[in-house]
């Protein structure tokens, strides 16, 4: 059994390595493909790639802020870090370890830009809505973030998300038969 717990983290510890990989080497793309001001479209009026180096955070809040912003990124990603090893054994708790194992990813995503850069590259950008532009490690955060609130209003007892401070009162169970003892 202790084996087949370890299999699994070892699984889901190398998604977040495969998932910064693929927003590093998309913003590679970006960097080397439209940094000169080269505009993708994709669907006219629409989405395009469009590059843009982000000195701030989201919606280009905190501009020129990168200790700051860094600081921030680094004790979220160690919380959600902590919060990761927390989490129950079982298939229930799978979505929730899912969603932890994209923030991170997001957040190392955009931290490696920041400190090697000084800014995160940016490059998705949808027209139709006049949209701020963003990137694949955005999509992780933003799409995850969502996810976990659902998961929290929706599909988690309190009880069952005891493990994150100031949730519930007790332990979830990973075995039902373990009430019976």
């Amino acid at each position: 059994m202790r084996k087949k717990i370890l299999n699994r983290r070892s699984f889901f510890l190398f998604l977040p390595v495969l998932l910064v990989l693929i927003d590093q080497l998309t913003k590679i793309w970006a960097r080397s493909v439209l940094k000169g001001g080269k505009v993708i479209v994709l669907i006219p009026k629409t989405l395009q790639f469009q590059y843009l180096e982000n000195r701030g955070a989201a919606w280009g809040m905190l501009q020129g802020r990168l200790s700051i912003l860094s600081f921030v990124t680094v004790f979220l990603l160690i919380l959600f870090l902590w919060l990761s090893f927390r989490v129950p054994e079982g298939r229930r708790f799978i979505p929730i370890y899912l969603v932890f194992l994209f923030i991170i990813a997001g957040a190392v995503g955009n931290l490696i830009d920041r400190i090697v850069f000084g800014y995160v590259t940016d490059f998705i950008y949808f027209s139709l809505i006049n949209f701020p532009i963003f990137n694949v490690a955005d999509i992780y955060v933003t799409c995850s973030v969502i996810v976990l609130v659902i998961l929290v209003l929706f599909v988690y007892t309190d009880d069952e998300l005891s493990f994150i401070p100031f949730f519930g009162t007790q332990k979830p169970k990973d075995n039902p038969d373990e009430s019976a003892s």
